[in-house]
């Protein structure tokens, strides 16, 4: 058993990240600025991790042996400009900063798919489909430049060879337990009106990641971050089909044109994003679908 800190712990990710790491059998420390407590952290601190010396006396005060880093304004447009990119940057270089000066072992921050850029004003051309993360990123709006940073952030903190092991995920839509049961999605829609009217998902390449499959990729990206070859890895993590009724070959070029011939692989109900990454380095897939889980 390790202590591990989840920043951003009271949220619809961070809930299900402390459930999945407690099951695991880890002593969990959540740490968030919003109210609620998860019922599985051993203990919790509100603080606020944009303060450089707030963030390095939370991990002096635990002392964890891992960190993973969900603290941020997790929805685009949401807040001010200035604000999403102030907050987020700020939040990724904190933590990774403070994880490096006390030695912590391990360390995990969040991103996002949206650096790849998809739902551009100007259109978006994939070079490929599905999206893998030799992809590049082409960040059109303030939040995913924002998320961009924080990984190249992380990878900057890796390359300056300090012996903290660190990666960062991209998971996909994030659906809550309870979202499954009708609750309303992030967008404010339920499940069943983003499989109802494809318009709605089409924003997200119909990508979406079930919140206790999320944790349990956590749960494996902590257990393999000392045995991977390179520091600093980025992974997708999403769920192994699309959050759609018909096929992305024939769905995706109905929204975005200059999507059909990239999209002609994506038979039957392949998603858009490949976690192929994440099974081939850490043996990790997703178990849930919307087809076995909505009510």
């Amino acid at each position: 058993m390790s202590r591990v800190l989840v920043t951003g712990s009271a949220g619809r990710l961070g809930r299900s990240v402390v459930g999945a790491l407690a099951a695991a059998g880890h002593e969990v420390i959540g740490v968030d600025t919003a109210p609620g407590t998860p019922r599985d952290a051993a203990e919790t601190l509100p603080a606020d991790l944009t303060d450089l010396g707030e963030a390095h006396s939370a991990l002096a005060r635990f002392r964890p042996e891992a960190v993973v880093h969900l603290a941020a304004i997790a929805v685009p447009f949401g807040r001010t400009d200035a604000t999403i990119f102030r907050v987020n940057t700020q939040l990724a270089f904190n933590v990774c900063a403070a994880s490096v000066a006390l030695g912590v072992e391990r360390l995990v921050v969040a991103s996002s798919p949206t650096v790849m850029g998809y739902g551009a004003p100007g259109g978006w051309i994939p070079d490929r489909l599905p999206l893998d993360e030799e992809h590049p990123p082409r960040p059109w709006n303030v939040y995913s430049l924002s998320k961009l940073v924080a990984e190249q952030t992380m990878q900057a903190f890796a390359r300056a060879g300090s012996g903290t092991r660190m990666a960062a995920v991209r998971p996909c839509f994030v659906v809550a337990p309870e979202e499954w049961d009708g609750a309303p999605t992030q967008s404010g829609h339920t499940l069943r009106e983003r499989l109802d009217r494809p318009e709605i998902g089409s924003v997200s390449l119909f990508n979406y990641l079930d919140a206790r499959d999320a944790g349990e990729f956590v749960d494996a990206l902590l257990a393999r971050l000392p045995d991977l070859e390179r520091n600093g890895e980025v992974f997708f993590a999403g769920a192994g089909d699309a959050l759609a009724r018909e096929p992305l070959a024939e769905l995706l070029p109905r929204f975005f044109p200059e999507t059909k011939e990239a999209a002609a692989v994506l038979t039957g109900t392949a998603p858009a994003f490949s976690s192929a990454k994440a099974e081939r380095l850490l043996g990790w897939s997703a178990k849930r679908s919307w087809r076995t889980e909505l009510a």
